[in-house]
């Protein structure tokens, strides 16, 4: 009986620990296993997007079929999602260490508009220039911001529909919407870089897989991950001061 009875207790002992983990008690601590869990998401998303654009780049015949203008109206499509995705993902995480609604809408627009830039844009651009190709360079939130707000305010209304409803089950949509927003990414990248002259990028698809996996995992965790848990536990300091 007392063997049992111990038994239960480590067993608690156990998922209390684990409980304290996934609400976010030790910030320090989570931020790396949250990193560590998260990067073979990001890898898998990384690969599955290469060879789904690898498929279709060539026709029936394997003559290269994926030219600019295509590729253009794939980026903006894969671009525009990608934000839906950076704001749900920012707010699901955000949420499992905070309550500040408002503040949580602040930090998931601050990523999509910083991140979302970063990682489909300004860093695609620098690695088509690093590997000798003329890319021109092209702004959405400059351009589509009238295309882009829909999908801004949608990531907002999912990720608090999530973050505040969905309590039970936060940790698997803070994995799976970090998955869909890795891959999204990917596709958003590698469409941009054939949209803006890089259309032969098969033959250096060594090389673009790392300026891919530095251009999309960087901003992505950053996004998902570092910068709404940096938020929130500023947030719990401060009120904790306030209490103090």
């Amino acid at each position: 009986m007392c063997t049992s009875i111990n038994g239960g207790g480590n067993d608690n002992n156990k998922n209390s620990k684990k409980s304290n983990y996934m609400h976010g008690h030790n910030h320090e601590q989570s931020l790396v296993k949250e990193l560590i869990y998260h990067f073979p998401y990001a890898v898998f998303a990384i690969t599955l997007s290469l060879a789904v654009i690898s498929f279709f780049s060539f026709d029936s015949h394997g003559c290269d079929s994926m030219h600019s203008s295509r590729a253009g109206i794939l980026f903006h499509s894969f671009h525009f999602m990608h934000i839906l995705f950076s704001v749900t993902g920012t707010l699901v995480t955000y949420y499992r260490f905070s309550k500040g609604l408002l503040r949580g809408f602040f930090v998931g627009i601050f990523s999509a508009m910083v991140f979302c830039t970063l990682s489909d844009a300004v860093m695609p651009y620098i690695a088509g220039r690093l590997l000798g190709v003329d890319m021109c360079f092209h702004l959405c939130f400059f351009h589509e911001l009238h295309n882009i707000v829909p999908f801004l305010v949608i990531g907002l209304v999912n990720g608090m529909v999530i973050g505040y409803f969905h309590k039970s089950n936060e940790v698997f949509y803070s994995v799976f919407s970090h998955f869909l927003h890795i891959l999204v990414s990917s596709f958003a990248s590698m469409f941009y870089l054939i949209a803006n002259g890089f259309e032969n990028w098969y033959t250096q698809i060594g090389m673009v897989s790392l300026f891919l996996l530095v251009a999309v995992v960087v901003p992505c965790i950053m996004s998902d991950i570092v910068t709404p848990m940096t938020f929130a536990k500023v947030e719990k300091k401060n009120e904790r001061n306030k209490v103090k």
